[in-house]
């Protein structure tokens, strides 16, 4: 039996979409549902069970859970603007902590969500190793309790039991619940179902051109292989890039929205808002060689065809990725 906490949400979710198309459905579900429209990414997903967050945490310390192989813990507060730092230490960094303790004493594989954000500017680099960890300066409270994490279960020494995965710009269906922070393909693609037009931010450094800020955009489906890959090889653990491995421009991932709805490209350069300025990433790119020397050897989609199969066969039809099992 595998749990995947964050069950309803975007990654996990995709996991569990991942798991069924592999013939796998003994799956416990844990996540928090709240008043989100996140329960629509359940639907024709294939699974034993789902309890609430909470629930799930209290059978843990408890030893009450049912007996689990793995477990991918996903579940978290994703959002890069939450300024609550108390919200987000018992939800990303206290949470994470229990499980790992629980997954470690039993002998269970955990695989858990860290993020790209602990990388902070860029200027300390983007590698995956875990010696370099005290270096990083992540610039938002959600990066710095997902830091807080890997640093105390590196002081643990459980970085020869355990997996983490640094994900970068993961864009893709099942993740239409995210408000503000849902990728920018689908809001670029409701702009221009609206006004025919897309906004960038307006670049603040000398060094790049408006739009031509750059990050590591990943699809949801590769992610998913990627993750899964570490279900299969349990001796690769420690931290991970999950990425494309190639950063691409805001201008670029534009063009490839407007090719993808078969429109000629028309963009705008808006002003950032204040409170984004000092947070802002101007520069992400995930070195994956690490998971490439573990084995994973499958090719990456490119942007272009990512967006195109984003757009085609899920936005254009309010898809979920439950609804097309490919």
């Amino acid at each position: 039996m595998i749990a995947v906490t964050g069950g309803a949400g975007f990654i996990g979710s995709a996991i569990i979409w991942g798991l069924n198309a592999r013939g796998i459905t003994d799956i416990i579900i844990s996540d928090h549902l709240g008043s989100s429209d996140k329960w629509k990414n359940l639907r024709g997903l294939k699974f034993c069970d789902y309890m609430e967050k909470d629930a799930f945490l209290y059978k843990t310390i408890n030893s009450t859970l049912p007996k689990v192989d793995a477990i991918f813990h996903l579940g978290a507060c994703s959002d890069t603007t939450e300024t609550d730092c108390s919200y987000l230490i018992k939800n990303n960094y206290e949470y994470t902590k229990e499980l790992a303790l629980y997954a470690v004493n039993n002998n269970i594989r955990f695989i858990y969500a860290s993020s790209a954000a602990t990388y902070g500017d860029g200027s300390k680099g983007f590698l995956d190793d875990e010696s370099g960890l005290e270096h990083l300066e992540p610039l938002n409270m959600y990066g710095y309790s997902k830091h807080l994490f890997d640093l105390w279960a590196k002081s643990k020494g459980f970085f020869d039991k355990i997996t983490g995965i640094k994900y970068f710009n993961v864009f893709g269906p099942n993740e239409y619940h995210k408000g503000n922070m849902r990728s920018f393909i689908i809001k670029g693609y409701q702009q221009i179902k609206q006004t025919g037009n897309l906004g960038l931010f307006k670049s603040y450094r000398f060094d790049y051109g408006d739009g031509e800020q750059k990050r590591d955009f990943v699809y949801i489906k590769d992610a998913v292989d990627m993750t899964l890959f570490f279900l299969d090889k349990p001796e690769a653990t420690g931290i991970f890039n999950v990425g494309n491995g190639e950063a691409r421009s805001w201008n670029e991932l534009d063009y490839a929205i407007f090719s993808a709805l078969e429109k000629s490209p028309a963009i705008e350069y808006v002003d950032m808002p204040e409170n984004l300025k000092d947070k802002y990433q101007y520069f992400t790119e995930a070195d994956i060689s690490k998971i490439r020397k573990a084995g994973f050897n499958r090719n990456t989609t490119s942007m272009e065809d990512a967006a195109a199969d984003y757009i085609q066969s899920y936005l254009l039809h309010n898809r979920h990725l439950g609804s097309v099992l490919t």
